[in-house]
């Protein structure tokens, strides 16, 4: 696998910024899929299946946009035992780790009166599961299961179809384990627009989650006035950060396993030590090319490597050899892994971790996929006596240019008569 050894300068945040521009900017399609949601806000399932025969069947006409129960009950039926046992684990445990994201209400209380921070599940939301390079079924499961944990009872899922307007039958089955209610077999841009405004065929969601190519998450970014989303998923990126005590070889495997995501996939290892990094582009010499971006970083010291990780913000964060001791230190990462054992993989698959993460850097001000996208939290008021707050409050209305909102909160001072004067 290709890849470049740099040796990092006094700055390691600026080298991070540097990094940061090898990745095409997300702008580029911004025409083409406004372009796309308008015609399909516009047109509903015309302008769907338009775009579904144009980008996705090769021109041939699609069976149907939702797929029905049947498909789903025989591609569940049809799975291969050990995928089955694989996905039934990933289920468990994205569950109980979703569950421990729930927050519960809270009320606090005042001389006269309380204010209760309540939080109650949106009544739909959907899953985008990208295709392409393969099928996602893990997807499907963080996506789902994260959904269900919220309280979501309408979760939905899309896809898109292959050139036989199907979906593949593995992301069919985790759908039907995961607990999904409705799938459909539409991708892209164009379903993106038809889950935020809906169609004949396809009901409108309150929140659309999920990762997919740069139309995907442009469309999510132009609709996210009108719907939830949970940010913008660009191509995946994951820093290393090893001590010269660290393995090279699960490492470097560890790296190929987020090279894997191809374009735009941008992978690098930071160290104080010549001699690990040299050994770990010796183990990504021999690998095959997927025309991701590796960049092996030599730094200073380990605190220049921490620098340069907690300016690049990156969607997985690896800590490794002595460098663990940094973990205290690391905060700017949609997920933080400890130890050369805690591969990145295992978040993407299995330990319970959501991988539907910050990237471009939003790891700085944003999170990864939790219960909480799909919750509105409110504020419930409640007032046994408003004299105090209602004296406090009129002159600052009164200061802002709003007489009757003072004179509303003087009207329940009990001793004006009720009358507002």
């Amino acid at each position: 696998m290709r890849h470049e050894r740099i040796v990092a300068g006094a700055d390691p945040a600026a080298l991070a910024a540097e990094l940061r521009a090898l990745v095409p900017a997300p702008g580029l399609v911004r025409d083409q899929v406004a372009e796309i949601v308008a015609q399909v806000r516009a047109h509903g399932d015309e302008a769907l299946n338009s775009y579904t025969r144009r980008f996705d069947t090769g021109g041939a006409e699609q069976p149907a946009i939702t797929v029905s129960r049947n498909e789903l009950n025989t591609a569940e039926r049809d799975l291969d035992p050990p995928v089955r046992a694989g996905l039934a684990a990933a289920i468990e445990n994205v569950r109980r780790v979703g569950e421990a994201g729930i927050v519960e209400d809270r009320t606090v209380r005042f001389d006269h009166h309380q204010v209760t921070l309540r939080s109650a599940p949106v009544s739909r939301a959907a899953v985008y599961v990208p295709g392409g390079r393969a099928p996602y079924p893990s997807t499907v499961v963080m996506g789902v299961v994260t959904a269900r944990v919220a309280g979501v009872t309408d979760v939905a899922v899309c896809a898109p179809p292959s050139r036989d307007g199907m979906v593949d039958p593995v992301v069919l089955a985790a759908c039907k384990l995961a607990g999904a209610t409705r799938v459909y077999a539409m991708g892209g841009a164009q379903a993106i627009a038809a889950l935020a405004y809906g169609t004949e065929s396809v009901a409108p969601v309150d929140v659309i989650v999920g990762p997919g190519n740069l139309y995907v998450q442009e469309a999510k970014r132009q609709v996210s006035g009108d719907v939830g989303i949970d940010g913008f998923a660009g191509p995946s990126d994951l820093v290393v950060v090893a001590a010269h005590d660290a393995d090279p070889r699960p490492l470097a495997l560890d790296l190929l396993a987020q090279a894997e995501h191809g374009d735009g996939t941008l992978v690098v290892a930071a160290s104080d030590s010549a001699q690990l990094l040299y050994a770990i582009g010796e183990q990504l010499d021999d690998a095959p090319d997927t025309n991701a971006i590796v960049r092996l970083v030599e730094t200073g010291n380990l605190d220049d490597a921490l620098t340069l990780a907690q300016s690049f913000a990156p969607e997985h964060l690896q800590l490794a050899g002595a460098a663990e001791q940094l973990a205290p230190r690391a905060t700017s990462a949609g997920c933080l892994f400890v130890g050369t054992a805690a591969g990145t993989a295992f978040g993407d698959y299995i330990a319970g971790c959501n991988h539907i993460l910050p990237t471009n850097g939003a790891a700085r001000f944003s999170s990864g996929l939790t219960a909480a996208q799909f919750r509105r939290t409110f504020a419930e008021v409640r007032l046994d006596d408003a004299d105090a707050l209602a004296r406090a409050a009129a002159p600052v209305a009164r200061a802002e240019g709003f007489e009757f909102h003072a004179r509303s909160m003087e009207a329940r001072i009990r001793d004006n008569g009720g009358d507002g004067s």
